[in-house]
């Protein structure tokens, strides 16, 4: 009696059961890698094979070898304290007369909420003081800034970092319309971010699920100035972040995006 080789073309049941695993196959890279990035809401800006590519986790471009001009990422990196500690009273007092007469016309007499300046009242001390030495070190570019930070001792910087994080956070920046809720988008990326764009959740880093060292709360930010960040960092004109995470980031956020986003923070206390 012959026996038919299983793994043979003139076995039927091999055939059919080839021909199945190939027909699943290139339909499930089409819908995964066609026809789902061709859905997805940043494909118009973006095109198909950027799109392909982010979907797959892998480079549209590769490094070419030409050497990247302009200023090296910022160095300083500051770790969270592993529990809130009591601030020094003479530290946050140096800190109070410094921002008295340096801080205050931009930022506030009390840090409070500025249109296109950030709000420094309650911000987490190690997010000040990374900021304060990138600017001093000129890794964070800004006019007014840069002058006024430039001969400060390290212990002034921590000074300045004590007294804003000793004081209560203002309320939030902007209320919304009565009865207007919230950007369901807005919510989504803050909270969920877009795994399929390499989007990472807003608050895995920045509070509300975790904090990642140096990454500043934005609740109660004015609209304007997170997504004018925003748009910096999506840019490159701002560079200061660790690894690039922001630059990652905002790259793949739409313009209309990074507005909601801004807003929903802006709203938040």
């Amino acid at each position: 009696m012959s026996q038919e080789r299983v793994f043979s073309l003139r076995n039927p049941w091999f055939t059919v059961s080839l021909g199945g695993t190939v027909a699943i196959a290139v339909v499930g890279i089409l819908i995964g890698f066609i026809w789902l990035p061709s859905a997805n809401g940043g494909f118009s800006e973006r095109g198909l094979w950027a799109t392909i590519c982010s979907a797959a986790g892998a480079p549209s471009s590769w490094y070419g070898g030409a050497n990247i001009a302009g200023p090296a990422p910022s160095e300083v990196v500051v770790l969270p304290p592993l529990r809130r500690a009591r601030a020094d009273a003479n530290s946050i007092g140096r800190g109070a007369t410094i921002a008295t007469q340096n801080c205050s016309m931009c930022h506030g007499v009390l840090g409070t909420v500025q249109v296109t300046a950030p709000a420094l009242a309650g911000q987490y001390a190690d997010v000040v003081y990374k900021e304060l030495r990138d600017y001093q070190n000129g890794v964070r570019q800004n006019a007014v800034m840069q002058p006024i930070i430039a001969a400060r001792s390290d212990q002034d910087l921590h000074d300045l970092a004590a007294y804003y994080a000793s004081l209560s956070r203002a309320p939030a920046a902007e209320v919304p319309p009565t009865g207007a809720g919230l950007d369901a988008n807005a919510v989504r990326l803050a909270m969920q971010g877009d795994p399929q764009r390499n989007i990472a959740p807003c608050a895995a880093c920045h509070g509300q699920l975790d904090r990642k060292g140096a990454a500043p709360w934005l609740g109660g930010q004015s609209s304007i100035y997170l997504a004018a960040q925003m748009r910096a960092f999506a840019s490159g004109a701002r560079h200061n972040d660790i690894n690039e995470q922001m630059r990652n980031v905002a790259r793949q956020m739409t313009s209309a995006e990074i507005d909601s986003v801004a807003k929903y923070y802006a709203a938040m206390q």
